[in-house]
């Protein structure tokens, strides 16, 4: 499936990140330092000065306490329903409705977001954009250490990254359930020389519309322009056009869901049942994170 890109991962993608970290504890503290990890992601990014410091620390502050106060309760619902789910046999069709489940709630975290973020666009300046520019390329080459290397060595990699994914849920897997993700891995029509260009265009588009929304750009939009142009780029961010990257897209979409489902199917009881516990967790951790009250501010990166 796509990656989120630029600023919206941090953001639209949290949640799974936390879940991916496994264990109680992680996820209480992990998600109650989250706006400090992305204060210091986006930083690394824009290069925030001393003026718009306080600004973007206080829009994610309040970002994360919205979704605190009115989007961890849900999350934690959709957790217990899987944990019935997860210990019956599952069809491709089932696995789909749920990725269509974790989307549609990253559209809604994003789509928050965009307000917050149009009201700091006035403030940046040409240098921040150049400073994103090279942070992308920077990026870029990380990704493609990642992503990008020979093909046997790029298929090895592919399938240790889903067998450790899988390992996260189910725990270990055995030898015919390994064989069965490299063979589904070896099977799969996702093309990371495709991603990588989507990737940039989506980068390109986010460096074009920021030029033209900012003090940097030929001129300076008003709220109402802010606010279109980036409610268009997390449109694009969540979605490619209609074209041959959104049709490959689907195509994976629907060799994932199927894959998924023959993994599955393919579990033990007991590994179900780890698979119910972990879940269980989680969902015990986000009731406990959305009854707490969010730390009070940012803390500045050293």
């Amino acid at each position: 499936m796509r990656a989120f890109s630029g600023k919206a991962g941090i953001i639209g993608g949290w949640l799974l990140a936390l879940l991916l970290l496994g264990g109680c504890s992680a996820v209480r503290i992990g998600y109650n330092q989250a706006p400090t990890l992305a204060w210091w992601w986006l930083d690394s990014y824009m290069d925030f000065d001393a003026e718009q410091a306080p600004r973007v620390k206080a829009a994610l502050e309040q970002w994360f306490a919205w979704q605190r106060r009115t989007q961890l309760a849900d999350y934690a619902e959709l957790l217990a329903v899987a944990q019935t789910q997860v210990m019956q046999p599952a069809t491709p069709q089932q696995i789909c409705r749920w990725s269509d489940e974790l989307r549609t709630r990253a559209a809604t975290a994003l789509a928050h977001g965009v307000p917050l973020a149009a009201e700091l666009l006035p403030a940046l300046k040409p240098a921040q954009l150049v400073h994103l520019e090279e942070r992308y390329r920077k990026a870029n080459r990380d990704f493609a250490d990642d992503f990008l290397q020979q093909p046997d060595e790029r298929l090895k990699a592919s399938a240790k990254r889903a067998i450790d994914r899988a390992e996260m849920l189910y725990g270990r897997l055995d030898t015919k359930q390994r064989q069965l993700v490299a063979a589904g891995v070896a099977a799969s029509p996702f093309d990371a020389e495709l991603w990588f260009a989507e990737r940039q265009a989506v980068q390109g588009e986010t460096l074009r519309t920021l030029s033209r929304l900012t003090a940097g750009g030929p001129a300076r939009a008003d709220r109402e322009s802010s606010l279109a142009g980036l409610e268009t780029l997390a449109a694009r961010v969540l979605r490619a056009p209609p074209g041959p990257y959104r049709s490959y897209q689907q195509r994976l979409i629907d060799y994932n869901c199927a894959f998924v489902a023959q993994l599955h199917n393919s579990t033990t009881p007991a590994q179900r049942q780890a698979a119910r516990e972990r879940l269980k967790g989680w969902e015990d951790d986000l009731r406990a994170l959305a009854a707490q009250q969010a730390p009070l501010r940012v803390a500045t990166s050293p």
